[in-house]
């Protein structure tokens, strides 16, 4: 199948944080509780005892949180381009009340994202608690993966203080390994450091978070977009069995989850390293670990995101393509819910064409899905999107895109899915869905339902809480009541709405989720040809 891969070189939807902060040690507080589990809290301050050692968060009015913890050793040096160490320990307390840095990653126009980072030391992960009177045992955990092309973001880009309080849940998020970084392969090495680091932070989170109040025993992971990705790719892998019990994908489900062949991602990876003068392959990976992060930044631009920043398939912790695997029940046979958005390619195209104060046009647009998507599906693309049916060609563009990068390939994952294990199906749908603040606030342009709407109804992406009305507040509430139900007893459900469904038992119905003024949420089962996946499916 072709993939608009040239539209992803100049269009990342990635979801960074406005603030940069380093964790610190702090002196042994005389009042410290010696117990593993939560400490004393005073002040706003609260201590855990962690595998590694101590560590203070703080108390807010949401609950309680703790920022930078180090899941694994600085990949630095020898250690770049091999697969995570656990975390040293360390003596008296580690202040846990500021985010760590994040991977290293290039400048972009999101806020606090003007500059490159470099800082490698930055394999952390960020617990979110409800409030003290809230524990009733053990909760349930979600373990969220952050998004931003496999090249962008950080576990900070999601705040997930409101939604740990509201569903009474304990909320990991973490860091790992970009770009090159993360997901070079080279000979002599294994690639697929991301993923390796993913896991890392999952036996993190095994080993510690009954200390923090969570059940080791009912861990969800979930991320979405590139987080998504990830989930998907995880749930193929024999290396992460056991670590979770459930999963969320939210519209991470593109390119079918597909990952690149070992042969392929050494090509790319050699002649990486070729840019940065590393000619010699058994000698390239030594090479690229004595030149300076800046240096690797530098060599990432102008290359394509996913194609050569993605995971490897072939080796022991990745042997199959996560879509073959689940076809031939070689996954992980968990509940998952796995879900997109509507509108998914709006944000995309804006950034493809208007962002740059160069719009989509109706002559042009013909050439534009041929060059997205070849010659054969970009012509019955032409029929199946005529720009009659829009009210500019850039949304009959974005219309297309979304429906081949995430709508069917959704739709697919569940049917691959769904004969082994429980899929719960969404749709998230309301248009009316406010901004989030890396898109830009007053274009002339109509996001809809676009790619990352439904986190302003779940978290706080960047930090900030959305600006709801009644109506989206109510769905806020409800999609909240979703995803923690399914958080809970792996089914989703929500109070006087229907219940999400499953996919043996209701075999290509989806659960749109829409404000109650659009018809509110209702299952349907037309989602195959409103996104003209007929087209998609069998588009070389």
């Amino acid at each position: 199948m072709t993939f608009p891969v040239k539209l992803l070189r100049r269009s990342r939807r990635v979801l960074l944080p406005a603030l940069v902060a380093a964790s610190a040690l702090a002196p042994w507080p005389a009042q410290a509780n010696q117990s593993n589990h939560l400490g004393a809290e005073g002040g706003g301050r609260v201590l855990v005892r962690t595998s590694s050692g101590w560590v203070q968060g703080k108390a807010t009015d949401q609950g309680r949180e703790f920022l930078g913890i180090p899941y694994a050793q600085a990949p630095t040096g020898a250690l770049r381009w091999r697969a995570p160490k656990p975390a040293p320990g360390w003596v008296g307390v580690k202040d846990a009340t500021r985010f760590g840095n994040n991977c290293p990653q290039s400048a972009f126009w999101i806020p606090g994202y003007e500059k490159d980072q470099t800082a490698e030391d930055c394999l952390d992960a960020n617990v979110y608690t409800p409030p003290a009177t809230r524990h009733t045992g053990k909760l349930p955990v979600m373990v969220f993966i952050h998004g931003g092309g496999n090249v962008g973001g950080a576990g900070r880009d999601i705040v997930p203080d409101t939604f740990a309080r509201r569903t009474n849940t304990v909320v990991v998020t973490f860091n790992y390994r970009l770009g090159a970084m993360g997901f070079l392969t080279l000979p002599g090495t294994t690639g697929n450091f991301a993923l390796l680091d993913q896991q890392a932070a999952m036996r993190w989170t095994q080993a510690n978070i009954a200390r923090f109040g969570g059940d080791p025993a009912r861990v969800t992971i979930a991320g979405e977009s590139a987080g998504g990705g990830a989930v998907c790719t995880q749930l193929a892998s024999p290396t992460s069995r056991g670590l979770y019990r459930a999963a969320i994908i939210e519209s991470g489900a593109f390119f079918d989850c597909a990952g690149k062949s070992r042969k392929d991602a050494v090509s790319v990876g050699l002649a990486f390293a070729a840019k940065l003068g590393c000619t010699h392959p058994a000698t390239a990976a030594d090479c690229l670990r004595a030149k300076p992060a800046k240096d690797i930044l530098k060599a990432q631009q102008g290359t394509s995101i996913f194609h050569e920043w993605n995971y490897t398939i072939g080796g022991p912790e990745l042997p199959l393509q996560p879509s073959a695997a689940f076809t031939a029940g070689r996954a992980s046979h968990v509940p998952v819910m796995n879900g997109a958005n509507s509108n998914e390619g709006l944000s995309f195209t804006y950034d493809s064409f208007d962002r740059f104060g160069h719009p989509l046009t109706a002559g042009a647009y013909p050439r534009a899905l041929v060059s997205a998507f070849g010659q054969t599906a970009g012509s019955r693309a032409l029929a199946q999107y005529p720009l009659g049916a829009y009210a500019r060609p850039d949304y009959a563009y974005a219309a297309a895109f979304g429906d081949q990068l995430f709508a069917c390939p959704a739709l697919r994952t569940d049917q691959r899915l769904s004969p082994r294990g429980r899929v719960y199906t969404y749709e998230f749908a309301d248009r009316t869905s406010p901004l989030s603040a890396n898109l830009p606030q007053h274009a002339d342009f109509d996001f809809g339902a676009t790619h990352a709407a439904e986190l302003n109804y779940l978290f706080k992406p960047y930090g900030l809480a959305a600006h709801l009305n009644p109506e989206q507040r109510a769905l806020s509430a409800q999609m909240t009541a979703y995803w923690g139900s399914f958080l809970h007893d792996f089914v989703p459900r929500a109070h006087m709405q229907q219940t999400m469904p499953e996919q043996s038992a209701h075999p290509g119905y989806v659960l749109q989720l829409r404000t109650a003024p659009a018809g509110g949420n209702a299952t349907t089962a037309n989602l195959r040809a409103v996104h003209h996946c007929d087209l998609w499916d069998t588009a070389p």
